[in-house]
């Protein structure tokens, strides 16, 4: 299954709509990596608002993306991380370092624009 991925003027959007297995999370790294190649894009919002459940290798797939996509010159917010979602990351000791981050969608794309215009 693949995630949509919106464009928005320099922007991607992606709403995670499905839970992420193993392989829906790989192809949704190479998805994003392809689209920002493609569209040039400069910034990207991942919406997690309906991912109920995180494991540690998707939780790195996550973390991965955004690293690649900054690689890439792609300034990453993710947004509508659920509370059980947080605590599992921190249970895990996952700490997305220096991942800019926002409630909702709305926010994660005010935050974007500071991200990118300063």
């Amino acid at each position: 299954m693949r995630i949509p991925i919106l464009k928005l003027h320099d922007y991607l959007l992606i709403s995670v709509q499905v839970d992420l297995d193993d392989q829906t999370a790989l192809q949704f790294q190479e998805d994003v990596l392809n689209k920002i190649h493609q569209e040039g894009s400069r910034g990207v919002v991942i919406d997690l608002t309906s991912v109920d459940m995180i494991d540690s290798f998707i939780a790195k797939v996550l973390g991965d993306v955004v690293d690649m996509s900054n690689l890439m010159g792609a300034r990453v917010v993710l947004t509508g991380i659920q509370p059980a979602v947080a605590i599992t990351l921190i249970d895990m000791g996952i700490v997305l370092e220096e991942v800019p981050t926002a409630l909702d969608l709305e926010q994660g794309l005010d935050r974007l624009q500071q991200e990118l215009e300063g």
